[in-house]
């Protein structure tokens, strides 16, 4: 698997789990009862699936030693395993959070994605 994960977020739903001290998740998250994440290699379709109206996305990393056993890789999208957290994700394990850049063909992710 892989060590860092990342949750794409709106930049308000962000700075609301930052003083609450954690996240619990969206809609999507609350009703599968678990806080979707994605990879390296699948984080950049799931902003096109499910971000691509968002103006202000973050995206935050998570290492995911941090996490223990309330994260499972489970199979989602084309049978491609997903981590899924079951538990809500404490703000100190995010590593980084970073503001994508939106452009006209969608949000700038840098070189290090493919």
């Amino acid at each position: 698997m892989t060590d860092i994960i990342y949750r794409l977020i709106d930049q308000q739903s962000w700075l609301d789990a930052q003083r609450a001290g954690v996240f619990t998740g969206n809609e999507d998250d609350h009703r599968d009862g678990f806080i979707h994440f994605s990879t390296a290699t699948t984080v950049r379709e799931t902003a096109r699936r499910y971000y691509a109206d968002v103006a202000d996305l973050m995206m935050l990393q998570v290492h995911v030693q941090d996490l223990g056993e309330a994260l499972k890789w489970e199979p989602s999208r084309g049978g491609i395993l997903f981590p899924h957290l079951y538990m809500p994700l404490k703000i100190s394990f995010v590593r980084e959070a970073q503001l994508l850049r939106r452009t006209k063909k969608g949000h700038g992710f840098g070189a290090q994605f493919p």
